[in-house]
């Protein structure tokens, strides 16, 4: 089999009920989430430590499930099928990030990317997933979306931002704190 096709060579690919060109909204969208994608496999293999098992897991399921989010921004409303991405997902989300916070020390400042290697990975992770989410909304304004991607999207962003400190944690590493800022974080509120 080979990996060329030649047929995007003037400019346009495929969607499943159609082509655009490679700038559509709609490819715009779920090439941002393919490049999550690449940038979430880089974080797990940085999670290669004992100590990291649960969040390498999570991170396999997350990569299945982007994928599900891609292929839901993949179809042309005439060809829609059912879609894969669903609110179980991103009620796990909630799950993890609240079992994630639990074990990370209180939040009292901004927190900048960075720490650890595989903290500063999630970060870029977690503002990849803002660019993506972003890249969904843009697309709604033209397109029906499945609206589950987006709650999805922002929730998975959340989940990297309590995976980085987690990460951090593990490793016995601060968080890099924003200095500038005061204590915006009061228990309580």
């Amino acid at each position: 089999m080979r990996i060329y096709t030649k047929t995007g060579d003037e400019g346009q690919t495929s969607v499943i009920g159609g082509r655009v060109r490679k700038d559509d909204a709609r490819v715009e969208a779920y090439g941002t989430i393919d490049e999550l994608n690449s940038f979430v496999g880089y974080a797990a293999s940085l999670l290669q430590d004992g100590r990291f098992k649960d969040l390498r897991e999570q991170l396999a399921v997350v990569g299945q499930e982007l994928f599900d989010c891609g292929s839901d921004l993949a179809y042309t409303p005439a060809a829609q099928q059912p879609y894969k991405t669903h609110q179980a997902m991103t009620e796990r989300l909630e799950l993890w990030i609240d079992r994630l916070e639990a074990e990370n020390p209180p939040l009292e400042r901004f927190i900048l990317p960075g720490g650890s290697p595989p903290a500063a990975m999630l970060h870029v992770c977690r503002t990849v997933c803002r660019r993506a989410e972003r890249r969904v909304i843009a697309l709604t304004d033209q397109a029906e979306v499945n609206p589950e991607v987006l709650r999805y999207l922002n929730r998975l962003s959340d989940y990297f931002f309590s995976a980085a400190r987690s990460a951090n944690l593990k490793l016995r590493i601060e968080d890099v704190e924003y200095v500038r800022g005061a204590n915006v974080f009061v228990e309580g509120e």
